[in-house]
């Protein structure tokens, strides 16, 4: 695998100590990974805080930049402005195993939910990692999401791992990747904001790395698969954290920021492509029951918001080559095979195509 320090460094931010979403302190991350021939597969959880989201609500937007995608949650979401479970990333045909999962989770927490209290909004996303996994064998188990939930930490692993082990992005191995950039804002007080993404998606033909268009010139050094001419078919997943304290309009503006960070690695949003966001705020959290005190908060002013626009933006540019990065070469289903960036520069150097 190529070394993260032969990478651009993406804008004038500094990044935080892991240059990851868990830079944004209390925020986990964990995987379970299924390689196994023609599996290959996984789930990803992200934490947002260490208790019970159910009781303790996270604020939270999401936006739809292309909507060609099956994930679940976004409805009530989008109403009431806070997520209630842990983020749950994994393949398209694994989104009701997962959400079921996280359904039993939250009835373990908590046994009156649905009875005599509301119903749970489970949250998952989905990308189709259908080239490289057999995605008809509904491999994931309840079990797998449990596993990945009881192994998030600060510290995870990036690339073919969890819900990204069977994700392409430009003809290439994609898959999980990461990022974080720090936001001093004029009273002197520092935010973080972190990316996550599950990449899948990008005609190759079409990628930029930190403004240099190499994708022509990749796909001549690789011979480049017959598909990188056929339309869009892939989706992305990003996930948006921070501790500055923003609400869920503020949050929706903020999501709607990783939109330039994707587009400037090539994509368009394309037709077959569901490119969905998700931000939320560790700030505070959001009672659920009405006994219970609301926080008392100053939200952030809306004018000192695009230090933090810029944040979402460069670091979900930086999350995406990492993601890229970090990938190992993966075979899978029928023997397709996706060959890792890091794989083609053995020399750890973009100098052969920028």
């Amino acid at each position: 695998m190529a070394s993260t320090s032969s990478l651009p460094f993406i804008g004038t931010l500094p990044a935080g100590t892991r240059d990851a979403i868990t830079d944004v302190a209390g925020v986990t991350v964990g995987h379970r990974t299924l390689a196994d021939g023609p599996v290959q597969t996984g789930v990803t959880v992200i934490r947002p805080h260490a208790g019970d989201p159910f009781r303790d609500k996270v604020p939270a937007a999401a936006v739809v930049l292309n909507g060609f995608g099956k994930s679940l949650g976004l409805v009530q979401l989008a109403e009431l402005g806070v997520l209630e479970t842990p983020i749950a990333l994994t393949n398209t045909f694994s989104v009701g195993t997962v959400a079921t999962a996280q359904i039993r989770a939250c009835a373990a927490a908590n046994p009156e939910t649905g009875r005599t209290l509301p119903a749970v909004n489970p949250l998952v996303f989905e990308c189709n990692d259908g080239f490289l996994n057999d995605i008809q064998r509904l491999a994931v188990t309840e079990a797998d999401y449990l596993q990945a939930l009881a192994a998030t930490d600060a510290d995870f692993a990036q690339g073919s791992v969890g819900a990204g082990r069977g994700m392409s992005s430009f003809q290439l191995k994609g898959g999980i990747g990461s990022a974080s950039r720090r936001v001093a804002i004029v009273d002197g007080t520092t935010y973080t904001v972190g990316a996550l993404v599950l990449a899948n998606y990008g005609r190759q033909p079409q990628l930029v790395l930190a403004g240099h268009a190499v994708g022509e010139k990749l796909a001549a050094l690789q011979h480049a698969p017959k598909e990188a001419s056929e339309p869009e078919k892939g989706s992305i997943i990003i996930v948006v954290a921070t501790d500055a304290p923003l609400d869920a309009r503020q949050l929706r503006r903020l999501a709607l920021r990783a939109g330039p960070g994707l587009a400037r690695t090539g994509s368009v949003f394309g037709h077959g492509s569901g490119d969905l966001v998700l931000a939320f705020s560790t700030a505070y959290t959001v009672p659920d029951r009405a006994d219970r005190p609301m926080p008392a908060v100053a939200m952030l002013h809306d004018t000192l918001l695009d230090g933090l626009f810029q944040a979402a933006a460069d670091s979900t540019e930086q999350a995406i080559f990492h993601a890229l990065w970090r990938a190992t070469p993966v075979t899978g289903r029928d023997g397709n095979h996706r060959a890792a960036l890091g794989e083609l520069l053995p020399a750890s150097s973009l100098s052969p195509l920028v």
